[in-house]
């Protein structure tokens, strides 16, 4: 079953090894759990429900919690504790576009607020119930979850917007096709999720990201039905998928989404090589995307990344015999992983493994068991989330944050972003410690995905203290250097304050008379993406 109060399915159990144990120690110093809240506590802290009656309603305290939040760090922290800042008071469960378009229609008849929901997994707090003196209503899409249409022709594939990754490519797979769309939550999250928040997956480079995949589909909106046709391309006016790309349920519920999917692939193998050190392995992602080598992705482990991902992954005398072999092939601790997929047919996979080495023997690689740990990173490419739940019980905090900036910007903020996290909690003698990669790679620039880990407090207060400080002085750094508050998360409430350096005063002032447009009354998750301050107004920007 899911887990209530944490990542992913509660049958898959990560567990810390003595080993890694150890490394966090010398890391971050002695650390202490908090203790975790029962399910059944949680649902005492649970107020009765302030919805009127519907037929597609579910009121009971459990449900309610299952659907309070996603997976942002407060989120956690509210899992975790038991106690909720604000609970939906029902959660609904259409089935159908006419269903979502009845609980519109209701919800504008009683003043409820509504709050969309796919898989759940949003890190940037897209899901948290805004306190309200209205009835919030939360709309899980989990059952509008099948194929609906498939025009092979044209290669255009129509789900309900909350089929989750798994359950969309086992349909397109059983006729032979694939969306490709692989976010490290594809276990989880919806292809509506990804629509809304602007998604990425781990093989953009092939397939792009979700607003190339997106063909159109259905939004029930408060003022009514928005229908995008699925054309190839258009020169007529404004393209009105934008208006629902990165839109995060402010403007409606998307309710179908039609997709360009590709056939089935022939071939598919992922390896890793090392870089003698970080600017070399820049050098070579920056060729091999800028000469447009078709590979299906590329991702880059800074140093400490690297450094950290072989302690935790390899025990100590493996680890040993490791390090003579990258000692025998001239590495130092300064080397960087790189991993590369290829994908496509057993000719193109051939042809494009030779023009990326090209690159990569120009640039200093060198190959260290590269098949063997390629295929471990596919293995484990969807488990990275489940190690927050070990590191918790050890009284260790996680938290991730990423950005997007062309190349000329990114080198001088990969030199400060660490120190920066790192020395955030250095007046309170908090030990941080951070690393990053480059996730998505693009001509012109590069995401960068940095995890951050810290000692949980004495209590949950003070934790989230410790949390706000980080994420301010992440963001704030983030922004300094031009960067992108959100590569592939979303904004959230969690980024919503940090928007307007991007869109800029007549951007932010565009996008909140969209919203009044479609949703007039404020009723559509209010809070996220623009702030509190679209929330609490009525009157256009």
């Amino acid at each position: 079953m899911r887990r209530w109060n944490g990542w992913g399915d509660d049958s898959h159990q990560a567990q810390l090894a003595d080993f890694a144990k150890a490394l966090l120690a010398d890391i971050l110093g002695e650390t202490h759990p908090l203790p975790d809240a029962t399910m059944q506590e949680a649902i005492k802290n649970v107020p009765e429900s302030r919805a009127p009656e519907h037929p597609l309603l579910d009121k009971s305290p459990e449900t309610r919690v299952r659907h309070a939040c996603g997976q942002s760090f407060p989120d956690w922290l509210e899992m975790r504790s038991g106690k909720f800042g604000s609970v939906a008071d029902a959660v609904a469960f259409p089935e159908t576009t006419e269903h979502v378009r009845e609980l519109m229609d209701w919800a504008a008849e009683k003043d409820l607020i509504l709050v969309p929901y796919g898989g759940g997994t949003s890190v940037v707090g897209h899901l948290a119930c805004p306190r309200s003196d209205k009835p919030q209503i939360t709309v899980a899409l989990t059952r509008m979850n099948r194929l609906l249409d498939f025009d092979k022709e044209s290669q255009i594939a129509t789900f309900g917007a909350g089929v989750r990754g798994p359950d969309l490519e086992a349909q397109l797979a059983a006729i032979g096709y694939t969306l490709g769309h692989f976010p490290q939550s594809f276990e989880l999250s919806t292809v509506g999720g990804w629509v809304v928040t602007r998604s990425s997956g781990q093989q953009s480079l092939r397939y792009g990201r979700i607003e190339q995949l997106f063909a159109g589909g259905i939004v029930e909106t408060p003022k009514g039905k928005l229908e995008i046709p699925s054309i190839p391309a258009s020169s007529a006016g404004p393209d009105l998928r934008e208006t629902i790309l990165g839109s995060e349920g402010t403007m409606g519920i998307l309710t179908e989404v039609k997709v360009r999917v590709t056939p089935l692939p022939e071939a598919e193998q992922f390896y890793t090589v090392f870089m003698p050190d970080w600017e070399s392995g820049v050098a070579a992602v920056q060729a091999i995307t800028q000469g447009r080598i078709p590979l299906s992705m590329l991702r880059l482990s800074n140093a400490k990344e690297t450094d950290i991902m072989l302690k935790l992954a390899v025990p100590e005398k493996k680890l040993s015999k490791l390090n003579m072999l990258f000692k025998f092939k001239g590495l130092t601790d300064q080397k960087c992983m790189l991993t590369f997929g290829l994908t496509g047919s057993k000719k193109q996979v051939a042809v494009n493994e030779k023009l990326a080495n090209v690159h990569l023997k120009h640039h200093g690689a060198k190959r260290v068991l590269s098949k063997m740990l390629g295929d471990k990173w596919q293995e484990n490419r969807y488990k990275g989330p489940y190690l927050r739940h070990p590191l918790w019980e050890h009284g260790v905090a996680a938290d991730t944050f990423e950005t997007a900036m062309d190349w000329s910007a990114l080198r001088p903020y990969m030199s400060e972003i660490e120190d920066k996290v790192c020395n955030a909690l250095k007046e309170q003698g908090i030990p941080v410690f951070a690393y990053t990669h480059l996730s998505h790679v693009y001509p012109q620039g590069s995401s960068a995905y940095t995890t951050y880990l810290f000692p949980v407090a004495s209590s949950y207060e003070e934790t989230m203290e410790r949390w706000k400080i980080v994420k301010k002085v992440a963001s704030e750094t983030v922004v300094a250097h031009g960067g992108t508050i959100s590569h592939q998360h979303g904004v959230g409430r969690d980024h919503a304050p940090y928007l307007p350096a991007e869109k800029g005063e007549l951007g932010m002032s565009t996008l909140k008379t969209l919203s009044k447009h479609f949703d007039p009354d404020g009723r559509m998750n209010p809070g996220v993406l623009l702030g509190d301050e679209v929330a609490s107004s009525t009157e256009p920007a």
